[in-house]
């Protein structure tokens, strides 16, 4: 079986290459949870995290994926019945929009072509015709067309309205800047395993002021992703449940390495490496999906030749080079490939994989009926 000849080989859109400075941190002794040695790492852990939002409100850590904020943002905020408008270019708009549904929400589904992004002019059309919509629900970065959408905007025209806004950023933060208090997002989450270069398991979670002001009023049931529990655990140093130890100190060595480098260094260099990565597909004749202006910095999404499936080109990378790259998704899950180019990534890896897809491409076409 094919496995990987370098670490930063690992060329998918999550879960990502981890750092040595992370496992390093992984490594120590489990410490209490409860003690005061660990309030102090978890203490710095969430501002450091409020930094990297560029948020004077809440930012907090729960065992979970970055998925797990969908449920927790619905659960806390709204209740059976109510309506949210949900706006969908990607896949992972299609799956925070299940989400909404399973629980009962009266769901108003906004799509847009994949790969061009969602337009505040068609929002601020869905809030006009259902002034009854108490959320606004959508997607920072689609991660399965590479598309990054205009944040700023999008929130002046919700917060006109009244709505709380809600963003899945899981593979937007710490790749791309999150402004949540300019965004004026109530809610934004992701995960440890994207540009925070950690391994899977932790939920990242944002809110403003104003989810505070809907939580006791919200009409579902929750335990352990409750905001308010969450609150009152983190106001002690820890979380409601045992803490993901091991998975925090490593979280803790990211949040260091990236404020080291300087966030304004850190979103240079992924929107260098983002140029670089679509310039070199370019080369190789491949045609890119997001629109012009809105690609995203962290993952970039090509349309595979016409004739040669997504995971023939797939297969062949990890098979003669041992490099991972990703397919699409949904109905463009064999038309797609996915590179991801976030956390911790410099342009040789990159070069890697462009020099080794340029030669799979040279050999698939023989080996494609």
């Amino acid at each position: 079986m094919a496995v990987l000849k370098d670490p930063t080989d690992l060329r998918i859109p999550g879960p990502t290459p981890v750092p040595p400075e992370v496992f390093e941190a992984m490594s120590q002794p489990i410490i209490p949870h409860r003690s005061a040695e660990f309030a102090d790492m978890f203490e710095g852990l969430l501002a450091a995290l409020k930094r990297i939002f560029n948020t004077q409100d809440d930012v907090y850590v729960v065992a979970g994926t970055g998925s797990t904020g969908w449920e927790a943002s619905i659960v806390n905020t709204m209740s059976p019945g109510d309506t949210v408008i949900a706006a969908v270019n990607g896949n992972f708009g299609v799956r925070f929009c299940a989400v909404a549904e399973t629980f009962g929400l009266n769901v108003v589904q906004l799509d847009f072509e994949w790969g061009q992004p969602v337009t505040p002019e068609r929002v601020a059309e869905a809030l006009k015709e259902h002034p009854e919509a108490k959320m606004v629900q959508l997607v920072h970065n689609e991660t399965s067309t590479g598309v990054l959408n205009p944040m700023k905007e999008l929130g002046e025209v919700i917060r006109e309205h009244g709505a709380l806004f809600v963003a899945d950023s899981v593979s937007g933060a710490a790749g791309t800047p999150v402004y949540m208090d300019e965004w004026q997002c109530d809610i934004v989450f992701t995960g440890s395993q994207k540009a925070f270069m950690c391994p899977p398991g932790l939920s990242i979670m944002g809110l403003s002021e104003r989810v505070w002001d809907v939580t006791a009023d919200a009409g579902f049931h929750r335990f352990l992703l409750d905001f308010d529990r969450i609150r009152e655990a983190a106001a002690g140093g820890s979380t409601p449940s045992t803490a993901p130890v091991t998975l925090l100190f490593g979280l803790k060595a990211a949040c260091d390495m990236i404020e080291a480098e300087g966030l304004e260094a850190l979103y240079a260099r992924h929107n260098s490496l983002a140029a670089h990565m679509r310039s070199g597909l370019s080369d190789l004749g491949l045609k890119l999906l997001a629109a012009e202006g809105y690609e995203s910095p962290t993952v970039t999404v090509a349309w595979t030749p016409e004739g040669v499936s997504a995971k023939s080109i797939q297969e062949a990378l990890i098979e003669r080079h041992g490099i991972y790259i990703a397919t699409g998704q949904g109905h463009r899950a064999d038309e797609l490939i996915r590179i991801g180019h976030m956390g911790w990534t410099h342009q040789p890896e990159l070069d890697r994989t462009l020099e080794a897809l340029d030669d799979v491409l040279e050999h698939i076409p023989a080996t494609v009926g």
